[in-house]
Formats: structure tokens, C-alpha cells, sequence
């Protein structure tokens, strides 16, 4: 359902992703991880058509993002970590908004009261979006991404400032999304117990490229842990062990 081919995007002399690849299929969900700066958000962002990258190519349902962007546009939706909704809408005008963007208007009263209830917003139905709290205005974007179905979808660091109860309806609606729709999904998150608990399979990045990929038990093997080592130990093991590689090569060692 997306398929990701030698990525990269270049800001001058800086390489904030270098040949990345990766694919995620229908019914799955893949864990983004690496530390600060590793080119996770502009992954995202290039995957979603918001940064345009230097090269590589962004299949979505076999619609390549660049020559054919409204197509493979249609089956996305994207959270991004710094939710911002347009604020002189009311919450029901959001959601009414994104549904007419996305052609999907049929059913739309029964999908957005569900989705108002599921995230506690059915209070906050008449409100202008500018008066709600940051986190409120997360749970909108979050709502507002399962409204059309979407084939693919992307959350970068989803789960930040949601209270208990909205973070695990999201993991639950994230996997309902997977299981019964078949879409793909990808999740940025710096949480590593999550991402172990609801990632098929986890890629990590470090420095704009990719150090590790696979299944926790392929990990394991990469990493050259045991097999009880946990998701933090082996993304440990990989990027402390990449930093020192690369701190070698700059010596000259």
C-alpha cells in the first residue's frame, strides 16, 4: 500500500535523509523510531507530499506522489505532531470540511458523532477550534484523519498530550484501522514500550538513514542482542553503535 524508494532531501549542504526505503503493506503497522534529528517528521512529511524530497520515489496504492498527487493524496491521512486545524471553523465544520475535501460525505453525521464521542469532543461540537486546548485541538486532527477511511496513515509522535483515556482509544482505533480496513499505518513515536507493543515491524533511523529494519525478533538479530532484549535495548545497541562508527570514521580509525 506504500512503498518508499531511496528517499532522500538535501536542505543545501545538509542531508536530512539519505536513500531510505521501506514499505509497509495493507493491515500493517510500522513503528518510525530514531533519536532527535534522525529524519523520522521529514520522512513523514516527504510521504505526505508537504516536503517535496530531492529524490527517491513515494508510491501510495501505486500512485506515485510526484506525477500523480491528487490520487495517492486522496488515500492518506496525516497528524503531525504540532496539530493546526483551521480555527475560525467549528469542530462539526471541520470535520464537515475534511469530508467534502475528501469526497466522502455519505454517512458523514453517523461517522463524525462516533468519532466526537470516541475522542470526547461531542462537548466541544459547537465551539470555534481557535478556543481549544492544545490538546483538544490533537484529538480534532486525530478524528479528522479517520473520517474518509484512509489507505495509508501517518501520525508523528501521536500519543504527546493526550490524556490516558484518548491515547488508548487512539492505539485501539490505530489497530482497528490496520485489522478490520486493511489500511497501513506509520508511527513516529519516541515511546519505545508502545511502539513494541503495537508495531508489526519497527524502522529506525539515525543521522537521515536507515540503521535497522524488520520484525522485533530481525532486529534482535541485527542488533546482535539476545532474544529476550527489549525494543530500547536494541535500539540502543544500534544507534550507540552507529554513532561510534561514524565518530571512528571521522577520526580516521
Amino acid at each position: 500500500m506504500l512503498k518508499v524508494e531511496n528517499l532522500t532531501k538535501r536542505y543545501r549542504k545538509f542531508t536530512a535523509l539519505h536513500e531510505v526505503s521501506f514499505a509497509v503493506a495493507e493491515g500493517e503497522i510500522l513503528g518510525l523510531l530514531g533519536p532527535n534529528g534522525a529524519g523520522k517528521t521529514t520522512s513523514l512529511r516527504c510521504v505526505a507530499g508537504i516536503v517535496r524530497p530531492t529524490s527517491g520515489t513515494v508510491l501510495v496504492g501505486g500512485f506515485d506522489l510526484a506525477t500523480q498527487e491528487r490520487d495517492a493524496k486522496r488515500l492518506l491521512a496525516f497528524v503531525p505532531e504540532q496539530p493546526n486545524p483551521y480555527e475560525l471553523l467549528t469542530v462539526w465544520e471541520h470535520l464537515r470540511f475534511i469530508a467534502l475535501a475528501y469526497n466522502t460525505t455519505e454517512g458523514f453525521d453517523e461517522r463524525a458523532q462516533a468519532l466526537l464521542n470516541r475522542f470526547d469532543l461531542t462537548a466541544k461540537r459547537d465551539e470555534l477550534v481557535a478556543t481549544l486546548s492544545k490538546g483538544m485541538r490533537q484529538k480534532l486532527t486525530i478524528a479528522c484523519a479517520f473520517l474518509h477511511h484512509a489507505k495509508v496513515l501517518l501520525f508523528d509522535e501521536p500519543l504527546i498530550g493526550l490524556d490516558p483515556k484518548a491515547a488508548r482509544e487512539l492505539k485501539q482505533a490505530i489497530v482497528e484501522a490496520a485489522r478490520e480496513q486493511g489500511s497501513a499505518v506509520v508511527i513516529s513515536t519516541h515511546m519505545l514500550e508502545t511502539a513494541q507493543a503495537l508495531c508489526d515491524r519497527i524502522l529506525i533511523l539515525r543521522q537521515g538513514m536507515k540503521v535497522g529494519e524488520g520484525t522485533l525478533a530481525e532486529l534482535r538479530e541485527r542488533a546482535q542482542t539476545g532474544s529476550d532484549a527489549t525494543l530500547e535495548e536494541i535500539f540502543f545497541s544500534l544507534t550507540v553503535a552507529e554513532n561510534t562508527r561514524t565518530d571512528e570514521s571521522a577520526n580516521g580509525e
